[in-house]
């Protein structure tokens, strides 16, 4: 890094600085606006906030590292923008007319507070001991290669300089930072990927292409449907479509960080067109990250860079093909980038702890205490997330293969509760709770399993559960939920026609009906056509 470099990353610290006087002078002064921005952001912020809140360093380490090891086998994680069109065309509008704050507070309208509380735990739990650790973790890894400080420096910095910035900038803050950042990010990816393509082809950006393609063999294929092939055992024929579906789902239309950028939109309006926008920037990834990880490893090959483990190689290209002033600010759209992932994690569990357990217990909190609340969990959270640190980095490179595995554990239950929660009236409330808590009952004892699996025989029963694909055991646990969910409403007391009113798509009030439809215009159909149109090309061309 070059002088220059470091003093571009001085003035961006400068500025972090500026937004948080900023914010702090407008001052928060209800849980709407620490929250939620006070509802009032528009389309850019909703889609360059969802999409910032879904780049952290887990892409910068772990995507590119999945390029340089498996070619496109991860692109189906990655190849979701029509997903996030499901959350701003079909599942918005239900949360918005039911004036929520977070998933589990929907839940507790739809079903009870026993199927809200099992979710806000869940939920919690996942964002400490995964997102918040993981994040700093491979952020860690990513600063240690690109700018040369300690591993331990760089993580605890981020979540530190990240507390700070979420504690006293809030919901507003973060929604700043994410519309300053996407811009440099893609940009400075794009100019690696090109770079890249450029020295990997000795001249040519197509060469190079070619030159890519050639070194990957059959890993430029999504589908991997012969047993012989290597790929086959982790992803099975199409069978990962569908898996990948269901964590995608979760992920995009029920997890508290994404959908509380939505909910951060000033209209119904305002809020799908953020989501069609994050659903055209959800299709960069795979060129931002996946296939520079496959031209860095085709570069090793070639002997122009080294790199010792896969989940250093995109940090190897920055340093490697950036000149000076540009190596600095991609670095700072890179560490807001960081820092925007990790933020919406920490406001996203105050939201939870605050309206979820806090508030309930103490109805008569004024709004200012309910926002201090908050900046205290989210210090307690980030407080949690260091302690978890070491823990992590103690599980080395099996980390990232193991947070799969986690993910397809926890979205099935959920998936089901919430899709048979808002389209099929008859689930009960009790349905909701018992299916929640079964299915992932059950996650959780496949992944004890997976923890104690060298004491397992192979050929006893536990030992064949554990046998079973994990993307096939993730369509088994969703099938799974749902019917069980069938079952219990058979013997349980339906909810009532006013518990239910607004909350499925068949017991929407003629206002609310009226209301989405004319939120929506010709142009968001044929944007939303075109990013489906988009998907659909990159599989057929990689099939």
């Amino acid at each position: 890094m070059a002088t220059l470099d470091w003093t571009i990353i001085g003035v961006f610290l400068a500025a972090l600085v500026g937004v948080v006087l900023w914010v702090i002078r407008r001052d928060h002064k209800n849980t709407s606006d620490y929250f939620l921005s006070g509802r009032s952001e528009t389309w850019l912020a909703v889609g360059a906030a969802i999409f910032a809140a879904n780049i952290g360093s887990e892409h910068l380490v772990g995507l590119a590292g999945a390029g340089a090891e498996s070619g496109m086998a991860m692109a189906h994680w990655e190849m979701q923008g029509w997903m996030i069109l499901i959350l701003g065309w079909v599942f918005v509008p239900f949360y918005a007319h039911s004036k929520v704050f977070t998933m589990p507070e929907f839940l507790y309208k739809r079903f009870n507070k026993n199927t809200s509380s099992t979710l806000s735990i869940i939920t919690l739990i996942s964002y400490v001991l995964t997102k918040v650790s993981v994040t700093a973790f491979t952020g860690g890894i990513f600063l240690q290669s690109v700018l040369g400080i300690n591993f331990w420096y760089g993580a605890i910095g981020l979540v530190l300089l990240t507390g700070i910035f979420t504690v006293l900038g809030g919901m507003k803050g973060i929604m700043m930072l994410s519309v300053i950042q996407t811009p440099i990010l893609i940009i400075g990816a794009f100019i690696i990927l090109f770079l890249g393509l450029y020295e990997v082809g000795g001249g040519g950006i197509l060469d190079g292409w070619n030159t890519v393609l050639e070194h990957i063999g059959s890993n430029k294929h999504l589908i991997h449907a012969d047993p012989s092939d290597p790929l086959y055992a982790k992803f099975p024929g199409i069978g990962v479509i569908f898996g990948a579906a269901i964590i995608g789902f979760w992920y995009w239309c029920t997890d508290q960080h994404i959908v509380q950028r939505a909910l951060a939109a000033k209209d119904l309006n305002n809020a799908r067109k953020g989501t069609i926008l994050a659903g055209f920037l959800k299709i960069l990834p795979v060129f931002m990250f996946l296939i520079p990880g496959m031209i860095a490893a085709a570069l090793k090959a070639q002997g122009k860079i080294m790199f010792d483990t896969n989940d250093q190689a995109y940090g190897t290209l920055v340093t490697t093909l950036l000149p000076a002033g540009i190596k600095g600010i991609v670095t700072v759209g890179f560490i807001a980038a960081l820092m925007t992932s990790l933020a919406a994690h920490f406001n996203s569990s105050a939201t939870l702890f605050t309206i979820d357990f806090y508030k309930p217990h103490h109805p008569n909190a004024t709004e200012a205490r309910l926002v201090w609340v908050g900046r205290i969990a989210t210090i307690t959270v980030f407080g949690l997330g260091l302690i978890w640190i070491p823990i992590m980095r103690g599980l080395g490179s099996v980390l990232y293969e193991y947070l799969q595995n986690v993910q397809s554990l926890i979205a099935p239950a959920i998936s089901a509760v919430f899709i048979l929660g808002v389209f099929n009236r008859k689930i009960t409330p009790k349905a909701g709770e018992w299916g929640l808590l079964i299915g992932f009952g059950v996650g959780m004892f496949r992944l004890v399993l997976m923890i104690f699996s060298n004491h397992i025989a192979p050929d006893s029963l536990l030992g064949e559960m554990l046998a079973i694909n994990w993307l096939y055991f993730c369509l088994f646990l969703f099938f799974f939920t749902m019917a069980i969910m069938f079952l219990i409403s058979f013997f349980t007391p339906k909810a009532s026609e006013d518990q239910l009113k607004g909350l499925t798509y068949f017991s929407q009030s003629p206002e609310q009906i009226a209301e989405t439809k004319a939120s929506w215009s010709f142009t968001d159909i044929i944007t939303s056509a075109i990013v489906v149109c988009t998907c659909v090309a990159f599989y057929i061309y990689f099939w």
